[in-house]
């Protein structure tokens, strides 16, 4: 597949770096000393740079990691509480909530695969990323900590109570966000959290593998499969059944479908172009 340069687009991010390479973007928390804690400034980044990613003909995929010790360990208190609760009123807390949350938002309407790689700890907003994405592949020594309500705050936020009990259930979501305990990596992938746990030294190759493996392959179905699996979730069965209809309708007449019988008939591997 050849991914074509989109130019106008930033390339450039101030508070995290930010790559493209053979279709895949890799979006890096670099604050290693502060387990890449996220300030203001970085989820505003963030909910720019999904919105953009949309937009990418050179993107297919979209890695998300962090450098150091950890993946994310949430928000930076002192940049939040400093510029927040000191220095603002109820209105630019209330921005700053929505803000965090539009960063979820705008990875859950991205037709493009995430893949959150968790190396260590993802806490707070960093686990609620995580929980955003597509895939999450965790090192055997990553966790996950969902401890708002362990400063006292709600345990849902960003979008977190409607995601995890999707993936977990209900019960298990419930004690996760009440009680803000540690999630292992064997835990998560217990709980179904977890796509993946690897060793802590492969983690990076079975990231690219698998960034490379969707990068390569029917990007339109996995578009409409990602868009279909995030508006069913509060549809009847009726009415998903009737959407799928439709969008499975409008992708037998896709290119790349027809692709896949002519690489049938020939008996080679299809040469799909995400249309």
């Amino acid at each position: 597949m050849t991914y074509r340069a989109s130019a106008p687009f930033t390339e450039q991010w101030r508070h995290f770096r930010f790559d493209v390479e053979d279709g895949v973007a890799t979006v890096s928390f670099d604050r290693p000393d502060r387990l890449n804690a996220l300030t203001i400034d970085v989820y505003a980044d963030l909910r720019d740079v999904f919105t953009e990613l949309e937009h990418r003909d050179d993107v297919a995929v979209v890695v998300v990691q962090g450098e150091g010790r950890g993946f994310c360990s949430g928000g930076d208190v002192g940049d939040i509480i400093g510029r927040l609760l000191e220095g603002g009123d109820q209105r630019d807390v209330l921005e700053f909530t929505r803000m965090t949350g539009a960063v979820v938002q705008r990875m859950r309407e991205l037709p493009k695969p995430i893949i959150a790689a968790l190396n260590g700890v993802a806490a707070g907003a960093g686990a609620v990323i995580a929980l955003a994405s597509d895939f999450r592949l965790l090192a055997r020594s990553a966790s996950f900590r969902f401890l708002f309500s362990s400063v006292g705050l709600a345990g849902a936020d960003m979008g977190c109570a409607w995601l995890l009990p999707r993936i977990v259930g209900a019960g298990r979501a419930t004690e996760i966000l009440m009680l803000g305990d540690k999630v292992t990596a064997e835990q998560a992938l217990a709980y179904g959290l977890a796509n993946r746990v690897v060793d802590n030294e492969t983690l990076a190759d079975e990231t690219a593998a698998l960034a490379r493996r969707l990068a390569d392959g029917p990007t339109f179905a996995y578009a409409a499969t990602k868009l279909l699996l995030t508006r069913e979730a509060d549809m009847s069965l009726q009415a998903a059944i009737e959407l799928e209809a439709w969008t499975q309708a409008y992708l037998m007449r896709s290119a790349d479908h027809a692709e896949f019988f002519r690489a049938q008939a020939e008996q080679r591997p299809p040469a799909w172009t995400g249309r």
